[in-house]
């Protein structure tokens, strides 16, 4: 069960954590989380060069080991680099010092100021002592959940959630992972065009 729209009540129970930009500038925020992988985010790069956008990865320290020529296109391209976990942990059933010392393993490869929780699940606890290690440190959640990791979500669908919910300063996800290019392959270049006819940018958070 996941909401495409992320509801007001919970950005205001987690006031601290970054849910959406500035929503006066007609500006999205693309996200990909769970790569890099061979096939899905070399894709994911082609189209977002095709219609000028810049997007923002947030990496798994075991595939960007795994990948290295793959995450150095990322950022030849101009695309922003965020921190994953090492092995895309749960925080809410993991012990507060795996989780820390998992951050830390992947940030060795990353060096990024930039974090999303696995499944957006992180415990109070685990947001105190990544913050006092990394005072620097933003945790960027989302206001739209592309559901594209969805296997049961029709193509069409998927890409008629995304459109209708959103607008100026969303923070959109999306996964560059296998699961999901099925929905992927067919909702990120479709939905690119309308945004950019519709007049948006898109930017790196």
């Amino acid at each position: 069960m996941y909401l495409v729209k992320t509801p007001w009540l919970l950005k205001k129970l987690y006031p601290k954590l970054v849910w959406n930009q500035n929503r006066t500038e007609p500006v999205l925020y693309l996200t990909f989380d769970d790569g890099p992988i061979p096939i899905v985010t070399p894709f994911v790069l082609r189209t977002l060069k095709h219609y000028h956008a810049k997007a923002t990865f947030f990496c798994i320290g075991d595939n960007v080991q795994k990948h290295p020529d793959i995450f150095k296109q990322l950022q030849a391209d101009g695309h922003a680099i965020g921190n994953h976990t090492f092995n895309h942990l749960k925080g809410w059933k993991t012990e507060d010092a795996v989780y820390t010392q998992n951050f830390l393993q992947a940030d060795e490869l990353l060096h990024s100021s930039l974090f999303r929780p696995p499944y957006g699940r992180i415990k109070r606890s685990q947001i105190k002592q990544l913050k006092a290690l990394r005072p620097d440190l933003q945790i960027i959640m989302w206001d739209v959940l592309s559901g594209d990791f969805d296997m049961t979500l029709k193509p069409h669908d998927c890409l008629k959630g995304v459109l209708k919910h959103t607008g100026n300063g969303a923070i959109i996800v999306f996964h560059d992972s296998l699961k999901a290019f099925n929905r992927l392959e067919y909702v990120l270049p479709r939905a690119l065009a309308e945004w950019s006819k519709a007049g948006y940018r898109f930017e790196t958070l």
